[in-house]
């Protein structure tokens, strides 16, 4: 019998184990869950994917894309005219507010990076990409301390189940924009 020309495996296997995560928690993702959900057969997951990992680190390059889109969306975020703490506040709103599993499984598996040491590089991207979007507005310490506060407003809206504050985000950007330099000065840069 001859093989059958699929070009679109690879991917229906990741976007299967994004569903699988997204149903059963990373627990539940496994090369055979995961062929099921594409309705592939098994050999087909390992021969893209020799390792979990490896399908893990493909799932989440992909979840990562999710924010990226939202942020890349933005153009304001290039330009130096607009309010930068509130127009960041906007897009976190519009992020947490759209497909609510997404945002979930991105966090989950961002955070599989803890455990799995493969995943560590692939979890870094978004920070390290926002935090160089985010540098061309302002100094490369203020852009990280955005992402991690960014980064942890998420994280408590989607452990506590509360509402997301618009308001309480863009005053604690603010705060983090306006704060002086560890040197005593202020910082100055594009926008500033």
């Amino acid at each position: 019998m001859a093989r059958r020309y699929d070009p679109d495996r690879r991917q229906r296997i990741i976007d299967a184990a994004i569903r699988v995560v997204g149903d059963k928690g990373l627990a539940g993702l496994s090369h055979r869950s995961a062929a099921a959900e594409a309705d592939v057969p098994l050999g087909s997951t390992t021969y893209h994917f020799k390792t979990l990992d490896e399908l893990m680190v493909a799932a989440l390059r992909q979840a990562n894309e999710g924010f990226a889109k939202v942020v890349a969306a933005h153009g304001a975020l290039e330009g130096s005219g607009c309010d930068l703490a509130a127009e960041l506040a906007r897009i976190l709103g519009e992020w947490l507010s759209g497909d609510r599993t997404g945002v979930e499984l991105e966090y989950e598996l961002y955070l599989a990076a803890l455990r799995r040491p493969a995943l560590r590089p692939v979890a870094a991207e978004w920070c390290e990409e926002l935090a160089e979007r985010l540098a061309l507005r302002t100094d490369a310490v203020t852009a990280r301390a955005l992402v991690a506060l960014m980064d942890g407003i998420c994280l408590q809206v989607l452990l506590t189940g509360t509402a997301y504050d618009e308001g309480f985000a863009r005053e604690a950007l603010a705060r983090v924009m306006s704060a002086p330099a560890a040197d005593g000065g202020r910082r100055s840069g594009p926008g500033r």
